[in-house]
């Protein structure tokens, strides 16, 4: 069984990972089956709760329920055995390579690392180099990725039913201002929604090429937060489809769709937008025969943090989803070169919120897909 720690308190860690592993601690403790993943949590969750840690710990007096927070990660360490124990590293996507060797130092060696991996390249060097000196076993949080809707949509690609593939359309819509304005934990538009949704991109349509990419401020009244308010980019992939992908974090409303158009039918997929409501909605459009419509629960982080920890418990190798990932910030990073290229008297692209280092964007970049899965960017 194995014990957690919350690195990072902050939304990710505090609202998002915590009441996912209270969820399934507690389906565990009934011996219940997850109706979303289609398998209980069996017994691979300690009885202990988390442990968490912050370097800007909370208030005196706003404990958070469920969790027991410590002053420093030597302090978890003394209560904690590193061998049953999975850390959920939930810090700024641009420092994490320095706290994941602070934890390796302390003989942790299980890690699920929120998403991105890291803002560019160079950060996901810094991190796979960590990983292999200490000898990590490092997943990534990716919901879509462990997705009941990517999965029937992988099989709707898959079997060929609705004819090639030639069209992805994904729309990520979020009302996230006030975040942006107040909380600069993310360096663009790009860092936010897309990590989520790229990969999949690769896994329905395959390799390709970042053909444009733009992005926009996120502005009220006087105050401009650079590059955090929308972020688009389209992909030509070597199979023959094309990728479209536009994220609004300045919208008036939540949406994260996908659509799918095919030369005999189309196939929209709606993704959860909040923890408030788990549903999913799939409609495929056939040519010339009757409309499919379903509507499912899809709680794809469940799926992904349950997976993770069976994962760990069973030795599993997580070498290719961190390949995938790595990948993913690869694209990313791409898109970032020709959004910066394409405006003029653009700064240098912050790789966390110190840093600058982006080089000039290049004529064009290939994505390709190997024989196992994974994508290369070069």
């Amino acid at each position: 069984m194995l014990h957690t720690l919350l690195v990072g308190l902050g939304r990710s860690g505090r609202e998002l990972h915590l009441p996912v592993l209270r969820r399934l601690r507690q389906d565990a403790g009934a011996g219940c089956d997850n109706a979303a993943t289609g398998s209980g949590s069996g017994s691979v969750f300690a009885a202990a709760p988390p442990l968490g840690f912050d370097l800007a710990p909370l208030p005196a007096g706003q404990a958070t329920p469920g969790l027991v927070t410590v002053d420093t990660l030597a302090e978890a360490r003394a209560r904690l055995d590193p061998r049953t124990t999975v850390v959920h590293l939930c810090t700024p996507p641009g420092h994490r390579a320095e706290v994941l060797r602070d934890l390796a130092e302390l003989g942790f060696t299980q890690f699920l690392v929120e998403k991105p991996l890291g803002v560019d390249g160079e950060a996901v060097a810094e991190t796979r180099a960590v990983r292999d000196a200490y000898g990590l076993r490092l997943a990534v949080v990716a919901p879509w990725l462990h997705s009941t809707l990517t999965a029937r949509l992988s099989e709707t690609v898959c079997s060929g039913r609705l004819g090639a593939l030639r069209r992805i359309t994904v729309r990520q819509h979020k009302p996230r201002l006030r975040r942006s304005l107040s909380t600069p934990s993310h360096p663009t538009a790009f860092d936010v929604e897309l990590p989520h949704s790229v990969g999949v991109a690769l896994r329905l349509a395959g390799g390709g090429t970042v053909t444009d990419a733009a992005w926009s401020d996120a502005a009220y009244g006087d105050r401009v937060v650079p590059r955090m308010g929308t972020a688009e980019l389209t992909v030509a992939h070597d199979a023959g489809a094309t990728t479209r992908i536009v994220s609004d974090l300045v919208s008036p409303v939540r949406e994260r769709s996908m659509v799918l158009d095919f030369d005999a039918g189309r196939a929209v997929g709606h993704y959860p937008v909040s923890g408030e409501d788990n549903f999913a909605h799939l409609r495929v459009t056939p040519i010339g025969l009757p409309e499919e419509y379903e509507v499912f629960q899809d709680d794809a982080l469940d799926a992904c943090v349950l997976d993770t920890y069976r994962g760990f418990a069973e030795r599993a190798d997580f070498t290719a989803d961190f390949e995938l990932q790595a990948q993913v910030v690869r694209v990313l990073e791409s898109a970032k070169r020709h959004a910066a290229a394409a405006e003029p008297g653009a700064a240098p692209i912050a790789a966390g919120p110190a840093a600058a280092h982006e080089r000039p964007a290049p004529a064009g970049e290939q994505v390709t897909s190997t024989k196992n899965g994974s994508i290369h960017v070069g």
